[in-house]
């Protein structure tokens, strides 16, 4: 099986080591993995901010260039939504639009592909600590992922999984939210945050490096002592990639 990587934006200029952690888990579990030359930013910022003719020519960009793969595969569930929900609402040529009804079915978030394409149901690993999920917004209102990364998480030897009060409540980023609406989104991830602390976790794991950039700006402000992980970087460290 081959995969195509989609890497979003902020991946790849500041969480790297995540996308590259994808990488090393997918070809453990012998997948051939292909970087996409020439991909750009899905659009979602600025779709998100209201300038969606702006978007078009994104869309249209990933559109051509993903189109004649299997499988596309991203370590964010808010930008694989950006794709999968929304630009199927983008005033679109034609011929483009009929390539995007073929191209949504096969984009996966990253837990979501291992769990309901792949079927993994069993991995030699193991991570010794307590730890908390945090449901992140678009992976689970808009992709419905919330039982995919609890399975993966639950097939590591010795790990316990804490289930934080209110964990599907926005940690308060939401991109140019954050700082549109400084006071409130500061308020949201401060009731977000109290809930890991109460959970007593040691590490707080999501699937969108969005989400816990912003979690763990406020943990490391005020509660240093709990990390955040990304699904992949979890994988991988459990796995010793």
């Amino acid at each position: 099986m081959k995969v195509a990587l989609f890497i979003p934006c902020l991946n790849e200029h500041f969480f790297a080591e995540t996308s590259i952690n994808m990488v090393k888990v997918l070809r453990h579990l012998n997948i051939e993995v292909e970087y996409v030359e020439d991909q750009t930013c899905c659009g979602q910022p600025a779709f998100n901010s209201g300038y969606v003719n702006e978007v078009k020519p994104l869309a249209e960009k990933y559109i051509k260039l993903f189109a004649d793969h299997d499988y596309i595969i991203a370590p964010s569930g808010s930008c694989v939504s950006m794709v999968k929900n929304h630009y199927g609402g983008l005033d679109l040529p034609q011929n483009v639009k009929k390539t995007y009804e073929r191209l949504k079915s096969k984009i996966y978030e990253f837990s979501e592909f291992l769990v309901d394409v792949l079927n993994l149901e069993k991995i030699d690993a193991q991570f010794q600590h307590k730890i908390t999920f945090h449901d992140s917004c678009h992976a689970l209102r808009e992709l419905f992922i919330k039982d995919q990364p609890r399975k993966l998480i639950n097939m590591i030897k010795g790990i316990q999984l804490i289930e934080m009060n209110e964990s599907d409540s926005c940690c308060g980023f939401g991109g140019t939210f954050s700082y549109k609406y400084a006071d409130v989104s500061i308020a949201m991830v401060a009731r977000k945050c109290e809930n890991i602390v109460s959970s007593e976790a040691e590490f707080c794991v999501g699937v969108d490096s969005s989400c816990l950039m912003n979690i763990d700006g406020y943990l490391k402000k005020n509660n240093p002592n709990i990390k955040t992980l990304h699904i992949a970087d979890l994988l991988a460290k459990s796995m010793n990639l």
